[in-house]
């Protein structure tokens, strides 16, 4: 996507060190752009936990990228043996598992690295590490192609409701933040969006705020206005309210993670749009590449939530004089639960939206996509 009119990704090896991965640090968006030069499995871990990139497909591929970082801090512990190595790589993947865990791309990622090396154990340590970056970009790639064929296969639903509205604006709710700074490029949930504005279609977004961190609010507004896409952002609670107006046509949201059977973890709230959709017959898309399917968990109970420090509810931060301020918008003393996610069950998603096609959120369904996951 662009950026002022220069295309970016989120996440890229520094064009003339290839000892640095860079990245779009993203807690000062919408109102300063921050490159960040990476360096060390631990600025790549930080960067994941602290939320400098955030969303699925990133934090999978900053997964890959820290992975080849830890093949390079190997490289330059002296002479090692292939015990040692191996040793050094399982210490980051341990550490980079342990930020965020919810989203399965993260594991995805650190374990595909892994996985690539060990085939290839007889490599020269430098071979190593051009195989790391390989598998790396390689991730990254398939991140972006993935998301936009998302698109394209989004784009055919948004189109049969321009059919029905004869010319009208198409309202589409999301929630969170699954647009392209989400991803490598393009996004899941935002894809088909992005696509359908660029075909020439009347689109509208509502544009969730996403308490606790803003997400919507700072990082879709942003994404949208950058790409002409006209929104409109909306208090968390108003989703509900529009939907009984007729105010919606199609609900779009991401996912974090997916179980083979179709239940759905995302931002803390997506539940709730869910329920507001189905009692208002507004039709509730997923959006994901495969990679954020967990093939191993059937149910959504199994799916670890991530708890996140009080302090994110009971402080907000704006743009004041040039700079980021924070204030305390809570009782100093009183206690806050943060829940980073919750589990949407599959009986209230009309459908996944994935790189192969669009599926029912049922395991038979899913599979005819992906049948190589049949056990």
């Amino acid at each position: 996507m662009k950026v002022g009119g220069e295309h970016f990704r989120t996440i890229w090896l520094h064009p003339t060190n290839e000892r640095v991965v860079q990245l779009i640090d993203q807690r000062f968006l919408p109102h300063r752009f921050v490159i960040e030069d990476v360096s060390t499995v631990a600025q790549m871990a930080t960067a994941i936990r602290e939320m400098h990139v955030r969303g699925a497909g990133l934090i999978g591929a900053s997964a890959g990228y820290g992975m080849y970082l830890a093949v390079l801090e190997a490289r330059h512990t002296g002479s090692i043996s292939a015990e040692e190595f191996e040793a050094n790589l399982a210490d980051a993947a341990v550490q980079l598992k342990a930020t965020r865990p919810t989203a399965v791309n993260l594991s995805w990622a650190v374990e595909r690295v892994r996985a690539g090396l060990a085939v290839k154990q007889t490599l020269a340590v430098q071979e190593k590490v051009q195989l790391a970056l390989c598998i790396a970009k390689q991730i990254a790639a398939e991140d972006e192609e993935n998301c936009r064929l998302i698109g394209q296969h989004g784009l055919n639903l948004i189109e049969g409701i321009a059919r029905e509205k004869n010319g009208k604006p198409i309202n589409i709710l999301t929630h969170c933040n699954a647009g392209w700074l989400a991803f490598v490029d393009y996004g899941s949930a935002l894809a088909p969006i992005y696509a359908a504005h660029d075909h020439g279609l009347p689109v509208h977004v509502w544009v969730d705020e996403t308490r606790p961190r803003s997400q919507g609010s700072k990082l879709t507004a942003w994404e949208l206005g950058q790409h002409g896409v006209p929104h409109t952002i909306i208090a968390d609670s108003a989703g509900g309210h529009l939907m009984q107006h007729g105010e919606v046509d199609l609900v779009i949201v991401g996912s974090d993670r997916t179980t083979c059977t179709g239940d759905v973890a995302n931002k803390i709230g997506t539940y709730l749009k869910a329920l507001a959709a189905q009692d208002n017959g507004v039709p509730f898309y997923v959006a994901l590449p495969s990679s954020s399917f967990d093939w191993r968990i059937r149910d959504g109970s199994e799916i670890p939530i991530e708890e996140r420090a009080a302090e994110e509810i009971k402080h907000a931060d704006g743009w004041r004089d040039g700079e980021t301020i924070e204030v305390r918008v809570a009782p100093e003393e009183s206690p806050a639960a943060n829940y980073g996610f919750d589990v949407t069950p599959r009986r209230l998603v009309t459908g996944l939206i994935t790189e192969r096609g669009v599926c029912k959120a049922e395991e038979k369904s899913i599979l005819e996509l992906f049948p190589e996951h049949a056990s």
